[in-house]
């Protein structure tokens, strides 16, 4: 391969490795409330159920 085809390489995977970086360090988590966290589980343990039934 041309030495362009490789610098045309190397800056995509450098773009996607500092995308990837960047959306990581930017991530937050979110405070919620005890309730908030309670109604979060009760509805991800319904679509659970709802799941096994559905199959």
């Amino acid at each position: 391969m041309p030495w362009y085809a490789w610098l045309i390489l190397l800056v995509a995977i450098g773009s996607i490795v500092g995308g990837l970086m960047l959306l990581r360090d930017t991530a937050k988590k979110l405070p919620l409330t005890e309730e908030q966290l309670r109604r979060v589980h009760e509805r991800n343990a319904e679509m659970d159920a709802k799941e096994a039934q559905d199959r």
